[in-house]
Parts: structure tokens; C-alpha cells; sequence
């Protein structure tokens, strides 16, 4: 059961036979109507458009009205079953239809250099899938900091609680994610990667991998109010069936934008619910694979939980207003795109940060024979001097084989400028040398 604060429902929005001049007479005004394409664009929800005063004259009611007979005039229609309840709409306002030109032209393509540096790679790819992981846990409840979340997961270590297995099944399953972007979607890809995503969980582990078998989920108001019930379990099998056909539907069938699609699977796994637990990260996997099965290749460097987990509200939201306002996905396509976008930004953000930092490591590159993962290892130990690792943290963080991370730790360590001993079963863990601000100074005279 979800409880929350419901937004107020819309009031109707049939047009009685006295409003009509009334209407008219607003539609004639050229200030009006350019006021109007503002709020037409931003999508308002009833509770928040109700507050606009485009004229003094005009009530919210009749704004309201106004605002939903354009809506209502040429929307997209998603039909995904014949179930009953299963029938959607959307529109394409200027604002998506930029935002999907944007993401046409950055989030595919051939600019893979121009944005990601090629040797860096693999070390960006690994902290996005990270960052992923841990925030897609989070906004399920995971308990735990960045910090030691990715402490964790550098280390290799055993989950010591839920929040950190929810996070390693998270990592698992993303990295998992890839691979399979040339398969059709079916229930089995999905119950794998619901398996794969609440692995020992789940207080009952029988549900790991498996449709709920009850109705006893709900969405409830502050009051106890039940606003929103899933569809009844009987129905889940067929409506998943119908899902995949969806996610499967070929662009000469039916073209949909690609990210439109995705962000439509995204809903409908919320909205059907199949799962007892497990299905916002189950609804954000299928994102991922859906645009990376459509050569959207920058989406797999992006965190969109990131984003999602600072806005929470909003996504519960966006949900809502969906489902109060006659299935019109708008209010959630636009809140999918913000979240994108928002995160594209914050990559580009991170990679010129990156960038700045390998500038500010010049010194460290005159050492002979040091490579990019050396020079980070001993910007990490030379900004804190406590700090200490084992192998497979390196192994970890840079995405290398672990003879590799050997390999550059020996060298460091011939050079003087690490130290080891040994912690629990015989680990080696390395740490900055006694002597290391001496050698340096003479490894970059």
C-alpha cells in the first residue's frame, strides 16, 4: 500500500450550452491566446493551472475547459489492450517536441568522441552504473550514502543488510542490461530481470521472479481514501502480454518516438503493477533497455534515478495526474523528459569536471611509464593521505582486469610510492608510502 497526498481531481469538462460565447469570446482575444499557448506548453495539472490568472474576467472552470478541448482535439492514442482501463493518450506540445530533437541529436549518433572521451570510457561508464544503482534503490527506500554505497561495490564485498543488496542487485542487473538489447521483450526477460533486480529482498523470496497472486495493493490518500487500484492479478499475465507486444510494435506498424515509447513502458509497469515489490526498478530497467535497443548509447552513461530521487514528489505525481486526468500521459512524458534532460546535463557537467581534473594532474604525468589509472591512484592518495585500497577496488573503479590493476599497483609500489600489509584472509591492502612526497618531488624535477 502507497500512501500519499492526492492531488485535487479535475472538475468536468463538458461544455454547457451557456459557455459557449463566453468561450468564444476569449478564443477571439489575440493577448488571451497568447497567454494561453504558455499554459498550453507547460501542461499544468487542474491544482496548479486553477491559480493562473491569464484575465481577470476568466474563471479557472472555464479555463480549465478551454485548456482540455485543445487537449482533447488531436491527441495521440495508445490503446494497450482490450482490457477495459488500458486506453491512453498524449500530445506532442512544442516543448517535447524540442526536447526529443535535442535528444535525437545528443543522446545517439556518432558523437560518441566528442562527448566521452575514448580513454575514459569504461571508468565513466562504471561510476554511471554506480550512480544508477544506488539512486534507483534509494528512491525504493535502500538506506545508505554514495560514499559508502560505492565503497561497497568498489570492494566486491558481501551486502551486510537489504539497502546494500538492493544496490548490488541493481548494479548487477543494469550491467546485465546490455547484452540483451537485441531480444525482443517477453514475461520470461522481464521475471528474470525482476529476479535478477530483488534477489533476497523480498520478505516472502517465493515473489522473486514471479507476478503478485493478490489485490491487496493500493494507492490511498492522507485520509485512507483509495484513489487508485491496480488491475486485478487475473488480468496481469495478458496485460504483460500486451505490454511486450508494445515495447516489440515495429516503426512501420506504428511509428512512436523512441523515447515516447520508453517512457510510456516506464508508466505502464507502474501503472499495471505486476509485481509485489520491485517494480519502479524493474519500470527503470526496461527504460534503459528500450532506448539502448534503439541505439540511444549516451543513456547508458546517464543516472536518471539521480535526478528522479531530488524530484520524488513530482514523480509520484506525474503518476497521479496521469491516471486523475483520463490516462493523458503528457503529464508524465513531460516529467520523464525533464528528468533526462536534467541528467544529460549533469554527465556533461561531470565529464568537464573530469576533464579539469586530469589538466590539474600535469605533474604527475612527467613520471616515466605512468598511465591514466596510475595518475588517479595517486591523485586519490596524494589529496588524502589515508586513504588505502586492495586490488580488486582498482579492479573495480577503473572496469579492468584485475591483472591490469596488479600490474599498476607493482609499479607504483617498485617506485617507492606505495606501501602494503595484509588485512583479514591475507589481503593486501596498499596505502601512500612514508616516503612519497620526497620520490615525488623528484620523480617531476
Amino acid at each position: 500500500m502507497v500512501i500519499m497526498k492526492i492531488p485535487e481531481k479535475p472538475p468536468s469538462s463538458d461544455i454547457k450550452a451557456n459557455e459557449i460565447d463566453e468561450i468564444y469570446k476569449y478564443l477571439r482575444n489575440e493577448s488571451f491566446r497568447q497567454s494561453f499557448l504558455d499554459i498550453y506548453n507547460r501542461y499544468l495539472y487542474w491544482s496548479e493551472l486553477k491559480h493562473k490568472k491569464i484575465s481577470q474576467q476568466i474563471s479557472p472552470e472555464i479555463l480549465w475547459k478551454i485548456t482540455k478541448t485543445q487537449r482533447d482535439s488531436h491527441p495521440e492514442i495508445i490503446k494497450l489492450s482490450d482490457l477495459e482501463g488500458f486506453e491512453f493518450k498524449y500530445n506532442l506540445t512544442p516543448y517535447i517536441n524540442q526536447k526529443l530533437h535535442d535528444f535525437d541529436l545528443n543522446l545517439g549518433g556518432n558523437l560518441e568522441g566528442n562527448i566521452i572521451p575514448k580513454d575514459d570510457k569504461k571508468q565513466y561508464l562504471i561510476n554511471s552504473i554506480m550512480e544508477e544503482a544506488i539512486a534507483s534503490s534509494q528512491i525504493e527506500g535502500a538506506v545508505t550514502t554514495r560514499e559508502h554505497a560505492k565503497s561497497m561495490l568498489r570492494k566486491g564485498g558481501k551486502p551486510k543488510n537489504r539497502s546494500e543488496q538492493m544496490i548490488l542487485n541493481n548494479y548487477n542487473t543494469i550491467k546485465k542490461i546490455k547484452p540483451l538489447i537485441n531480444k525482443e521483450l517477453t514475461s520470461e526477460l522481464i521475471l528474470e530481470i525482476h529476479t535478477s533486480i530483488t534477489k533476497d529482498t523480498l520478505e516472502d523470496s517465493g515473489n522473486e521472479g514471479k507476478y503478485r497472486a493478490a489485490n491487496d495493493i493500493s494507492v490511498v490518500d492522507l485520509t485512507g481514501n483509495v484513489v487508485y487500484h491496480p488491475p486485478d492479478y487475473k488480468k496481469i499475465e495478458q496485460l504483460m502480454d500486451d505490454f511486450c507486444n508494445f515495447a516489440n510494435e515495429s516503426d512501420e506498424t506504428r511509428f512512436i518516438h523512441p523515447m515516447i515509447r520508453a517512457i510510456i513502458l516506464h508508466f505502464i509497469i507502474g501503472y499495471i503493477h505486476p509485481f509485489v515489490d520491485g517494480n519502479g526498478r524493474t519500470a527503470r530497467a526496461i527504460f534503459y533497455w528500450y532506448l539502448l535497443s534503439r541505439d540511444y548509447w549516451l543513456i547508458e552513461y546517464m543516472s536518471i534515478s539521480r535526478i528522479i530521487i531530488k524530484s520524488r514528489t513530482q514523480y509520484a505525481k506525474a503518476y497521479l495526474y496521469t491516471e486523475l486526468d483520463e490516462n493523458d500521459l503528457t503529464y508524465f512524458i513531460n516529467y520523464q523528459l525533464k528528468t533526462t534532460d536534467l541528467a544529460f546535463h549533469n554527465l556533461k557537467k561531470y565529464i568537464n569536471e573530469k576533464n579539469q581534473e586530469k589538466r590539474d594532474l600535469y605533474d604527475f604525468r612527467i613520471i616515466k611509464d605512468i598511465n591514466d589509472r596510475q595518475i588517479y591512484i595517486l591523485k586519490f592518495i596524494f589529496d588524502d593521505p589515508k586513504f588505502s585500497f586492495t586490488i580488486k577496488e582498482v579492479q573495480n573503479r577503473f572496469n579492468t582486469a584485475y591483472e591490469t590493476a596488479r600490474k599498476d599497483i607493482i609499479y607504483l609500489e617498485k617506485l617507492g610510492l606505495l606501501e602494503k600489509t595484509t588485512s583479514g584472509k591475507k589481503k593486501l591492502v596498499y596505502y601512500r608510502s612514508q616516503k612519497f612526497d620526497d620520490i615525488i618531488r623528484k620523480l617531476i624535477k
